[in-house]
């Protein structure tokens, strides 16, 4: 006989990714049959001025590895290089090292090869993975205007020079505030489950409760479970008062997928 296949029927879970990121995680969760609401708790930005990204950019001979910590990082960095006429020939000499296996499909998608990516998708393993390649290169690395400093420092320490560059920046959606706070108090729309991709969709997202509740009232989290993508999100949820009830073995989002249907069978 064969075996029921696992599902999420009747379970109420809130995505909240930037709005042109959530599709790949509610199409998963709505296939196994939960019903999905997006209200993003982050909304990606141009950064202020691209004067130092366009600057390496121009430079790129000069480097010895490029580091991409996510795929919005690696559509900003293309997007520049359109802008400014350069070929992907200017990037050949470069070792490219990606965060993770989404990061590395989207690089791999603008015609370029990525020689590293970690076992696991956290900064410290992208530094563990390049400890012995590192020293006595120049390395640049363009992520969010706001983001760990694990792997520039790290990498400082192993020898290695080091250029960090802000490609794009993550902002609170400040549209999301009315839709998130009439969600909660919502009988028939509040989630069962909430679901963060990374550290800051969680701060985000109590930026978005504290514009309409007092600071530290959580109350109205009562009942509903926290799903963490991996353990430096979790960690920042544990920071900020809230529970990881949830946690990725694979920090990616058919990782995500899996311990969420894990946690609904156990239950």
């Amino acid at each position: 006989m064969r075996k029921k296949a696992p599902h999420l029927t009747g379970l109420r879970i809130l995505v909240g990714r930037a709005r042109h990121q959530a599709s790949s995680l509610s199409s998963a969760l709505r296939d196994l049959g939960a019903e999905v609401i997006e209200i993003p708790f982050i909304e990606i930005r141009k950064p202020r001025s691209y004067k130092p990204l366009d600057r390496a950019l121009q430079n790129l001979e000069t480097y010895d590895w490029l580091i991409l910590t996510s795929v919005n990082g690696a559509d900003a960095m293309w997007e520049r290089l359109n802008k400014l006429h350069a070929t992907n020939r200017k990037l050949a000499h470069l070792k490219v090292a990606a965060i993770g296996p989404a990061t590395a499909r989207a690089i791999e998608r603008y015609g370029l090869k990525v020689e590293v990516v970690p076992n696991e998708y956290v900064a410290e393993s992208v530094v563990k993975s390049l400890r012995n390649r590192v020293k006595g290169k120049r390395v640049l690395v363009a992520r969010a205007k706001v983001a760990r400093d694990v792997i520039p420092q790290e990498l400082r320490k192993l020898g290695a020079y080091v250029d960090v560059v802000e490609a794009y920046e993550t902002v609170v959606p400040q549209s999301s505030r009315k839709r998130l706070n009439a969600t909660l108090k919502s009988k028939t729309r509040r989630p069962h489950l909430i679901t963060f991709t990374s550290s800051s969709t969680v701060r985000n997202f109590t930026a978005l409760l504290e514009g309409s509740a007092p600071r530290g009232n959580l109350k109205q989290l009562d009942g509903i479970l926290f799903a963490s993508i991996g353990p430096i999100t979790s960690a920042t949820l544990r920071q900020l008062g809230l529970r990881a009830d949830i946690e990725a073995e694979q920090y990616t989002i058919p990782g995500l997928v899996a311990a969420i249907v894990s946690a609904a069978i156990h239950d």
